[in-house]
């Protein structure tokens, strides 16, 4: 086949792939990060040996959302300037100005009672010591508040902080670490589970955060769109599953950093290079087709160790390097701001689990109808998986160029 007629090809596919699918790049990206919410809760005692309940929340969606609810309109303006303006300390002076509106909002959504104890649960002390801290590049304000409750055998939880009914956000999470009742440890809450014990079992901390990294996956876009990529330009079984392995151990590492902090990248950094790492893997598939046409999908006759071509090798080195990036990406989800230890790293392979577990049912689910494909229509498999490449391709550029100049 002549260069020619490989390059006419590769423009026909381009452009009706891009007819077609230019509209789900679109929508695709509107669905990537940025639409959720991550509250963070610790529960644990003070030197004094008080039971104090820490928030740390994003800023503006309180303002709007405790002044929308509690019609507080002075709070919004006031509230809104601050942030505006990126004042720290008029952000936390809004906050400390309409506390009744705060604490109402607070009060309302987030509760902590004592099992065995009484109907009315723990009383929170007023909002007097707020600051500001910084999670992902956001401004949150942090809100410290003293528990009095009635005694019991374990604090039980409950959040339904910034619900999907006020209509700013879907998909809250509270993450919530404790040390407390002669227990320790980190709980996911979101609207399915919106309740937590300090003495529930280690199963059911197990299932929320596998839960939790299965949901992170599976509503992460970007990510799901890295790995089809993979899927589309993987030749034979054997290079996707060593794509998929060197990708799980690339983005467990530096989650596991990240997420103990021992490593930190500004979140300006790491989306950017996320998105750019969906383009570059979809293009290189398509810069194969462009090449060799159906032949893209063949091994080269120089195959080394583990039956991969330089060309493969050169391809795992890439998607490990761009795992090490995703892994960043995915530590963001939790945000957990607590030094090291085993309970803590039990929570963060748990989650990392649920994200393998959704990577594996899509490579299952995914990969077989391609090598059918392939084997029954090798033409409609090419046009497919190249259609496939140029959406990805599409939606990780627009992607990047959003993150990069910071358009919503």
């Amino acid at each position: 086949m002549t260069l020619h007629r490989r390059s006419l090809r590769a423009v026909l596919l381009l452009a009706v792939a891009i007819a077609a699918l230019s509209p789900l790049a679109s929508a695709s990206a509107a669905l990537a990060h940025g639409f959720s919410s991550v509250v963070f809760a610790d529960l644990s005692r003070d030197e004094q040996g008080r039971t104090v309940a820490t928030l740390q929340l994003e800023y503006d969606l309180l303002v709007v959302s405790a002044a929308d609810t509690q019609h507080d309109d002075a709070f919004f303006r006031s509230g809104t300037a601050a942030f505006d303006a990126r004042d720290d300390t008029a952000m936390a002076q809004a906050v400390t100005d309409h506390r009744d509106t705060v604490s109402r909002y607070l009060d309302e959504r987030f509760t902590i009672r004592t099992s065995g104890g009484d109907a009315a649960g723990c009383t929170l002390s007023p909002l007097d010591a707020v600051s500001m801290t910084v999670q992902e590049g956001v401004p949150y304000v942090v809100i410290p508040r003293t528990l009095t409750c009635p005694a019991g055998e374990a604090h039980i939880v409950r959040s339904t902080l910034f619900a999907d009914e006020e209509g700013y956000v879907t998909g809250t999470k509270t993450i919530l670490t404790y040390d407390i009742d002669l227990h320790a440890g980190s709980a996911a809450l979101d609207a399915s589970a919106p309740e937590f014990s300090t003495a529930q079992s280690t199963w059911d901390r197990f299932v929320e955060f596998f839960r939790l990294g299965a949901e992170h996956l599976l509503t992460g876009i970007d990510h799901i769109l890295f790995l089809l990529a993979l899927i589309a330009g993987s030749r034979k079984l054997r290079e996707i599953v060593l794509a998929a392995t060197v990708f799980t151990l690339a983005h467990s590492v530096t989650f596991i950093l990240a997420a103990t902090k021992l490593v930190s990248l500004p979140s300006i950094i790491i989306e950017p290079a996320i998105a750019l790492s969906i383009s570059v893997v979809a293009a290189w598939y398509l810069f194969r087709l462009w090449r060799k046409g159906e032949a893209a999908t063949e091994l080269t006759r120089d195959s080394g160790p583990l039956g991969l071509d330089r060309a493969g090798w050169l391809r795992l080195l890439v998607v490990f390097c761009f795992g090490l990036i995703h892994g960043l990406g995915f530590a963001s989800a939790l945000g957990i701001d607590e030094p090291w230890s085993w309970t803590l790293l039990w929570s963060l392979l748990v989650f990392n689990l649920g994200i393998e577990a959704v990577q594996i049912g899509l490579i299952a689910i995914v990969f077989p109808v391609l090598v059918l494909l392939r084997r029954r229509a090798p033409r409609v498999a090419m046009w497919a998986s190249g259609a496939l490449a140029v959406a990805v391709t599409l939606a990780g550029l627009i992607w990047f160029v959003q993150r990069v100049f910071g358009w919503d």
